[in-house]
């Protein structure tokens, strides 16, 4: 399968020319996952939707692991060109970007964990993270810290707002409850009837963003200055 990901096959010089590519699979298992979840992506409705026979599939993608990670790496593309940027603007509009992504495909966000297979995309997406990080004095394993602090920030958010409003609907009901109940919640009451009235709700990815990047700038700066590392150079 590292093959089919790394190295799609070229065209036949001979015969007829193929009914169509992976990436047509792909676009179709993604339009599927789009609509109905990833549960509801099987071969049959893709060969379906391509016009032909799942055994005709299958000469294509072994199977449903195959499947998904094809759709995954060609769902998420390639990530945002940071080149020429400072660290910190680069990761920030990575960040985005990634969250973007997860957002117009919800089914990413289960399709991208546990052992798996990966495809160059994903890699490339880790690529322009820790490039961006590099010449900032981190070392190798703080860099890749970084990048899974993002992408974990990244996915929480995503999640949450899969289901479009949701993280407002929920909100409100809190709201709601702790109105009733204030002497209950007195600080938590306080604090949502703040934030609505400072309307800095739903924030919450800019926030988080802005704080991760505050402490990878304060151990950058303590690289700066000779302060002692507590990881030892690679």
């Amino acid at each position: 399968m590292d093959k089919l990901l790394w190295e799609p096959p070229a065209r036949p010089r001979r015969g007829p020319r193929p009914a169509f590519t992976l990436d047509d699979i792909a676009r179709a298992g993604s339009a599927i996952a789009d609509a109905d979840g990833l549960a509801a992506v099987t071969m049959q409705r893709i060969a379906d939707q391509l016009g032909v026979t799942k055994m005709a599939l299958y000469r294509y993608v072994p199977g449903k692991a195959e499947l998904v990670a094809l759709m995954l790496d060609r769902a998420l593309g390639g990530p945002p060109a940071t080149g020429g940027r400072d660290w910190r603007s680069a990761l920030d509009a990575w960040s985005r970007a990634l969250f973007a992504a997860f957002a117009a495909h919800p089914w990413a966000l289960e399709a991208a964990v546990g052992a798996r297979m990966v495809g160059p995309n994903e890699v490339a997406w880790l690529e322009e993270a820790v490039a961006a990080l590099t010449g900032t004095g981190l070392h190798g394993a703080e860099m890749l810290d970084v990048a899974v602090t993002l992408v974990g920030h990244v996915r929480n958010l995503a999640q949450q707002t899969a289901g479009g409003d949701l993280e407002v609907a929920l909100d409100d009901t809190l709201a709601a409850l702790v109105e009733e109940r204030a002497d209950r919640f007195p600080a938590l009451h306080s604090a949502l009837r703040t934030a609505r009235g400072s309307g800095q709700q739903d924030q919450a990815l800019d926030f988080g963003l802005a704080r991760i990047l505050d402490g990878v700038g304060v151990l950058i700066a303590e690289r700066a200055s000779g302060a002692t590392s507590a990881h030892p150079v690679p």
